[in-house]
Parts: structure tokens; C-alpha cells; sequence
């Protein structure tokens, strides 16, 4: 692959995880926020490849397209699992707007020290990373839908995996973390359904 095009795809990926994990904290329709979760995952991909073997790099992405697959089989059943009471144009989304926007100079503050204690990290893999974390902790405060807070959990582990690839290359960890993102997907299907389930007993 001529490695002009492939500095240009991770910087892509870089804004892929931003973007993705924006909608995924704004949206309010259960269908953009699974379409973004898929999104996300290829934007991982890319990011992991960057140190790791891209067969090995690839079961990220599946592991991650497979959990994106089963949360949108569940809301297909139960939308109202997604959906939240207030508008689009609130209080509560230009507050998200906002703790989103710091994101961006948090990064820039802490990109140099984990350049340090990271040394294999590459600098489009240190703002994905983190984008990812950040904005997954952000979908675990404001969000209290199941649903929502499985997707953060998720967005944060990508994130976390985007690291540690750059510290060791291990199939069996890396097929223990797909296990996880796979459980946690599960875990969110049956929140999803159990005051269902309790209401039919």
C-alpha cells in the first residue's frame, strides 16, 4: 500500500472515531446511533493495523460489527430502549456540545505524555485513543438508557485496545477483547429486555 495514502487513511480514521462517537453521544435515532457504532469500529481497525498485522487487526473490526449487529436486532424489537424524552435543539444537547468540544485540547494536553510512556505509539493513534475514551466516558455520564451505556463502555474499551496495541501483540488477548466487546453487547440485549420480561410474568 503506498504509505502516502495510508498516512492520509489514518489521519481519516482519527476524525472517523471523533465524528462517530460525537453522533453516538448526540443521537436520538436508534439507526444513526448503530450505523455509527459500525463506522467507529472501521476507524479502529485502521488505527490498530497501524501496529498490528492487518488479519490479526481484522477481528476487531468483525468482533465489533458483530456487537454493533446484535444491540440493532435488540432495538429493532424495543426502539423505545434508544429514544429519550427531550429535543434535539435543549439545554442538554448544547451541554454535550460543549463537554464534547473540550475533547479536542484535553487531547492536545496530554498527547505529548503518552508519547512518553508509549513509545511505539504513533500520533494519529494517541488523538483516536483518547477521542474514543473521552467520548465514551461522556456517553456514560449524560446517557441512562442500557442501551447507551453499553455503547459507551464499548467506545471506551475500543479505545483502550487502540493503546494497547501499540504495547503487545497477543492473539489470545486480542481474542479475550472481541469475547468482551461480544458479552458486553449481550449484556446490553438483556437490559434491554428485562423489565419486558417482568412485565409478562
Amino acid at each position: 500500500m503506498d504509505n502516502n495514502f495510508f498516512e492520509f487513511l489514518k489521519t481519516i480514521s482519527v476524525i472517523l472515531v471523533s465524528m462517530t462517537g460525537l453522533i453516538l453521544l448526540l443521537s436520538k435515532d436508534w439507526r444513526l446511533g448503530i450505523g455509527a457504532l459500525a463506522f467507529q469500529y472501521f476507524g479502529v481497525f485502521i488505527l490498530v493495523s497501524i501496529s498490528w498485522p492487518v488479519e490479526i487487526a481484522v477481528v476487531k473490526l468483525v468482533a465489533g460489527w458483530m456487537s454493533a449487529a446484535v444491540l440493532g436486532m435488540a432495538l429493532v424489537s424495543e426502539p423505545n430502549g434508544w429514544s429519550e424524552d427531550q429535543p434535539y435543539l435543549s439545554s442538554s444537547t448544547f451541554f454535550r456540545l460543549l463537554a464534547a468540544g473540550l475533547v479536542l485540547p484535553v487531547s492536545i494536553t496530554i498527547a505529548p505524555t503518552l508519547e512518553e510512556w508509549l513509545p511505539g505509539i504513533q500520533i494519529q493513534q494517541v488523538y483516536g485513543g483518547m477521542a474514543l475514551i473521552l467520548l465514551g466516558l461522556l456517553n456514560l455520564g449524560f446517557k441512562s438508557k442500557p442501551i447507551r451505556v453499553i455503547i459507551g463502555l464499548l467506545t471506551i474499551l475500543a479505545g483502550f485496545e487502540v493503546y494497547y496495541a501499540t504495547i503487545e501483540f497477543s492473539a489470545l488477548v486480542t481474542g479475550l477483547l472481541a469475547v468482551i466487546n461480544l458479552g458486553l453487547a449481550l449484556v446490553g440485549t438483556y437490559l434491554l429486555f428485562c423489565p419486558i420480561m417482568e412485565e409478562t410474568d
